[in-house]
């Protein structure tokens, strides 16, 4: 059997396609992509969850809502979907200690820099690759970890780096990044994790 896994989505969804890749190149013998959950509901992400005929559904987070009880609804669809793992994949959403415990060592993120480079609160989406050429650095790349209640504190799985070339834009950086490092990494993590949840049952 394999692992019921769902991907946390805010927006394109492209790391999530990458998932998809590797499931249907036979990457990922131990992970079944059971859902795609966004916390948006015009992210691209559920069109290429729908396309790929994989379940989706959308919790969005009211204004004034308490994030206790966004995370609840949350836990309550994971939950309802059979869910024992999750990717977080450009999930623009902090998760409190509360809703990480309830997936202890079984969720991954994926986070554009070399942590422990460039990483905590504040730091995502083109920030990451802002700040890199901001302060000159010749390396940079990707980082799959576990999730705990630290921004990207959580225990480090993979890592890869990527090169910063003259001229790089944050843009440019952030597509080879993506390309060279988190496509590839991502899947392999979760197939990682997959396998170890799978001998423990």
């Amino acid at each position: 059997m394999s692992v019921k896994t769902a991907v946390l989505v805010s927006g394109g969804g492209t790391n999530l396609q990458a998932l998809i890749d590797a499931s249907r190149a036979g990457k990922l013998p131990h992970v079944a992509l059971s859902l795609v959950l966004s916390n948006r509901a015009d992210a691209y992400a559920l069109t290429r969850a729908r396309e790929a005929g994989i379940p989706s559904a959308v919790c969005e987070r009211a204004k004034g809502e308490p994030r206790e009880a966004f995370e609840a609804r949350m836990l309550e669809i994971l939950r309802a979907h059979g869910v024992e793992m999750l990717v977080l994949a450009g999930f623009m959403a902090i998760l409190s200690r509360e809703f990480v415990q309830n997936y202890p060592d079984r969720i991954l993120n994926v986070h554009p820099s070399l942590i422990p480079s460039f990483c905590g609160k504040g730091f995502y989406g083109l920030h990451v690759h802002e700040a890199a050429l901001a302060y000159g650095v010749k390396v940079t790349g990707a980082t799959v970890h576990l999730v705990n209640e630290i921004p990207d504190g959580g225990r480090i799985l993979l890592q890869k780096a990527v090169e910063i070339e003259p001229g790089d834009t944050p843009e440019a950086l952030q597509r080879r990044v993506m390309e060279q490092a988190e496509w590839i990494l991502l899947p392999r993590a979760a197939e990682m994790v997959a396998q170890e949840l799978e001998e423990k049952r």
